[in-house]
């Protein structure tokens, strides 16, 4: 395929970044070309919606490095630019500028973008959404105390504003769609403990919830329920989950199908553009399927393995799917991705505030979700990198070391 002599990556997020990194950890002399559609350098993004939203961390601490650092290390950023199409043929990315960009091999790393919510009422309805620094900014200012907060969503980015927000005093509702919180990557156990936790700390939790309209007058702004309910608000956080942003690569002729299409080595269907992060629908060797995450580990781990593909290391991408939380001081961790949420295996007492709910698939153990308990997460990983038989009955009893099944 030639001499690799200009590696372009489109997207300066967690995906993107990483990629450059990696290419110069690895000594990629080429020259690297990373364009990101925001003003900031790159950074990340979990920040957003607990420490810096909470003031307590500065914008710059999300930095991964400075524009400076990024020169000094012959990454080439391109700030406030976006790609309007890509050309195969000539191998070369058109900007919003109208410059162009040559690429000897290209790397998409667009990730996603808010799910947005239309209904009657939404543009008068003092709605925000939360992706970007400049969004976390504009909403920051509005969280002051006494404030009434409506948040609509109550999976993850959801809870994690909720909580932030009661903190800083708001009076603060979720209404969630599905029946239970964070439906999507936690079972029934762990959705029951974090509606208490949040109800503990004054969030009123709503779920089975069916919206109809938002009305706004000179009285303020109220969210309408199909039932009838009106919940009064100041401020209206949706956070319904996320888009890939696909359309560039599917208008490239690539292809896409619930975001781009790549196989274990993050290849797409032209092998001189490959792809990472959020937007991607990889296959992954450790769960034998294809699947789209959006987690920042993904992202990052994703990024920097299919850089290193790139520059000709045939080591596919597996990893065991992991994503972190913290809401109100607690830490969710969850890893693997079980079948199912059923016949979960509890470990400790849920009371206690550090417990484990444990997923099999027959003898092996295919995914544990953690309240405060990391070292359980810790211990399952190796016990599911090894594909070690396990003892339902040891996971339960909290007499028994979970490192002793190690043995």
């Amino acid at each position: 395929m030639g001499e690799i002599g200009t590696i372009v990556v489109i997207g300066a997020g967690q995906a993107g970044y990483w990629a450059t990194r990696t290419l110069r950890d690895k000594g990629f002399e080429g020259r690297v070309v990373l364009i990101g559609e925001e003003t900031h350098p790159p950074y990340e993004r979990p920040p957003l919606s607990k420490a810096v939203l909470a003031g307590s961390e500065s914008i710059e601490s999300t930095y991964f490095a400075t524009e400076e650092k990024l020169a000094e290390v012959g990454i080439e950023l391109l700030k406030n630019r976006t790609v309007t199409s890509i050309d195969r043929d000539n191998r070369t990315v058109t900007l919003n500028s109208g410059d162009t960009v040559a690429y000897d091999r290209l790397m998409i790393a667009t990730g996603t973008r808010v799910r947005t919510l239309q209904l009657p009422g939404s543009n008068e309805a003092p709605i925000h959404y939360l992706r970007d620094i400049d969004e976390c900014l504009a909403l920051q200012r509005e969280l002051t105390e006494g404030r009434r907060l409506v948040v609509i969503g109550g999976g993850l980015i959801g809870l994690e504003i909720a909580a932030t927000s009661r903190e800083l005093g708001c009076e603060v509702t979720v209404l969630e769609y599905a029946d239970r919180l964070m439906a999507r990557v936690v079972g029934p156990e762990i959705s029951d403990h974090f509606a208490q936790l949040h109800a503990g700390h004054g969030v009123a939790v709503h779920t089975g919830v069916r919206l109809d309209r938002f009305e706004t007058d000179e009285n303020g702004s109220r969210v309408i329920c199909a039932d009838g309910t009106a919940h009064p608000a100041d401020i209206i956080v949706v956070g319904i989950g996320a888009i890939p942003n696909s359309e560039l690569a599917e208008a490239a002729g690539l292809h896409v199908e619930n975001g781009i299409k790549v196989d274990e080595y993050g290849r797409t269907s032209d092998d001189r553009i490959f792809a990472a992060g959020d937007v991607t629908n990889h296959f992954s060797p450790w769960l034998n399927r294809t699947l789209r995450m959006e987690t920042w580990k993904n992202a990052q781990d994703q990024g920097a393995a299919v850089a290193r593909v790139m520059l000709g290391d045939e080591t596919p991408y597996s990893e065991n799917p992991w994503g972190w939380s913290n809401q109100f001081g607690v830490n969710l961790q969850f890893l693997g991705l079980p079948g199912s949420w059923d016949g979960g295996i509890v470990r400790g007492d849920p009371d206690s505030g550090s417990f484990s709910v444990f997923y099999m698939d027959g003898t092996k153990l295919a995914g544990v979700i953690a309240v405060s308990a990391a070292k359980d997460v810790a211990v399952s990983r190796r016990l599911m990198s090894n594909a070690m038989d396990v003892d339902p009955a040891q996971l339960a009893d909290p007499d028994v070391s979970l490192r002793d099944l190690l043995r």
